[in-house]
């Protein structure tokens, strides 16, 4: 049984899915680690970086799955299959929404236990359980908290009941209506505590931390980090924005929509910058803390500030709601599959992949605790999911998506789809064959740890490189194409 997509439910407006891709990729990631590799790689140098790479990288490959999504009108797997058979192309590509389904339902397993850290903390913030008078402290307090698996168990439960309560209502009723509200409280909430940032007395230097320009400092380890940061913060290969593309109304501009997107996950991100380090600035810690920076270095540092409570409750409430915007998104792609597909009504679907999802996201909750002891080759169950989906299976979905928007699929497809002008299809297309394809392989090499390229040495030969990677793909496309759909 499959669902006719065209009777497939749409969001009520544009905005709704603006607010959704943008919940989906402002999550924890955004509010401590863009602030933190901004700051050690350049201030500002970076952030133009990762802007470039936001433009040459993420939102080519955004545009092509939201086109994607919208033209099959459906999960990953019936989105994908349906435009390839309208190309005349064969089914096996339809694998590529396989693996994008399960690497976001894999992502989702061990995220609800990373989001239930933050729903915890903001229970310790509420109950004074956060009295700590050092930073060792503050760390124990954090193991302790793993340590005990019915703690970590119940709060990772609850975000997976929270996360299908909200999928199980719908599109609409659910997702749109409660990112409606979530996200724009986020921002409310971010403007409070830059505010109250600003009388910290630790503002300039978290100014000068995040946006002074030192392009001494960028080195090929930090473009690496604004190349992999931005393929990986937009969700991307992860079913969740072609899953969200598929409800996109036909005549929202899907260019204009993902540049909105892109810029609101940016500027979400730096706010966070702005609200997070004038308080460390203002205690004289070292912002380079990593995770360790909101779960120890911030609670410690609120206690030592007027209001330093209600606006700690404030940041881990924005915290727990970004963790959740980002949850609900992972696992809609396998809620629509089971709809659409196995005639399940939506609550039925929602908590059947609930179920599921907690017993898988309980094996990564225990690799804290319990199973700490349960190894293979060296990883707990919660590092293998992490390393299977960010090494290999997004990395490899991204690449499989812009080889078959670029070379598969016939181009009428997409310019209809895109409705851009001649000169702008003619750039999205040289992006998604030429550039797209060689920045994702620059990631997956790196995240294999196979080589690194030093891109302050070498960029010259890398820009070579793509030159004759064009010429050599515009000569072949044809023999290429033949290759990709025998």
């Amino acid at each position: 049984m499959t669902t006719n997509p065209q009777s497939r439910t749409q969001w009520l407006g544009r905005w709704g899915f603006i607010l959704a891709a943008t919940g989906s990729a402002v999550g924890l990631g955004n509010i401590w680690k863009f602030p933190y590799i901004t700051g050690e790689f350049g201030g500002g140098a970076f952030v133009l970086v990762y802007l470039a790479c936001i433009l040459a990288v993420g939102v080519p490959v955004m545009m092509t799955e939201i086109a994607l999504g919208r033209r099959g009108r459906g999960s990953p797997i019936d989105a994908i299959r349906r435009v390839v058979g309208e190309s005349g192309r064969g089914s096996a590509w339809s694998l590529l929404g396989w693996m994008a389904m399960l690497c976001g339902f894999l992502i989702l397993s061990f995220y609800v236990v990373v989001a239930g850290w933050s729903f915890s903390y903001l229970w310790k913030m509420l109950s004074g359980g956060l009295a700590g008078s050092s930073v060792e402290e503050m760390a124990a307090i954090f193991g302790a908290n793993n340590e005990s698996p019915l703690n970590l168990g119940f709060w990772s439960t609850l975000v997976t009941v929270a996360t299908m309560v909200i999928v199980g209502k719908g599109v609409q009723a659910g997702i749109e209506k409660s990112v409606s509200w979530m996200m724009p409280g986020m921002v409310v909430m971010l403007l409070v505590l830059i505010v109250y940032g600003m009388f910290s007395g630790g503002f300039g230097d978290a100014l000068r931390f995040l946006f002074s320009f030192d392009a001494g400092s960028l080195s090929s380890e930090g473009m690496l980090a604004a190349l992999g940061h931005a393929f990986f913060t937009l969700s991307l290969a992860s079913g969740a924005i072609l899953t969200y593309g598929s409800y996109l109304p036909a005549r929202a501009s899907i260019a204009r929509t993902t540049l909105t997107v892109a810029l609101a996950d940016t500027l979400v991100a730096l706010m966070a910058g702005l609200a997070i380090f004038p308080v460390i600035f203002a205690n004289g810690m070292s912002p380079s803390s990593g995770p360790g920076l909101i779960f120890m270095s911030l609670p410690l540092a609120f206690q030592a500030m007027p209001l330093g409570t209600l606006f700690g409750i404030l940041f881990f409430v924005m915290l727990s709601m970004a963790a959740l915007t980002s949850s609900i998104s992972m696992v809609e792609a396998t809620v629509s599959w089971l709809c659409d597909n196995k005639g399940f009504s939506r609550r039925t679907a929602s908590w059947g992949t609930g179920i599921v999802l907690w017993l898988v996201s309980t094996l990564a909750m225990l690799s804290f605790n319990v199973g700490a002891d349960w190894t293979l080759a060296g990883k707990h169950f919660f590092d293998w999911l992490d390393y299977l989906t960010a090494r290999w299976m997004m990395p490899l979905g991204g690449l499989g998506m812009v080889l078959l928007a670029g070379f598969v699929l016939k181009s009428e497809t997409f310019r209809e789809e895109l409705g851009l002008s001649a000169g702008w299809h003619a750039l999205w297309l040289f992006m998604v064959r030429y550039v797209s394809p060689l920045g994702i392989l620059v990631i997956f090499v790196d995240a294999l740890g196979i080589t690194r390229v030093d891109f302050a040495l070498h960029w010259p030969w890398l820009l070579a490189v793509l030159v004759v990677i064009t010429l050599v793909g515009e000569l072949t496309s044809p023999r290429l194409r033949r290759v990709l759909c025998p």
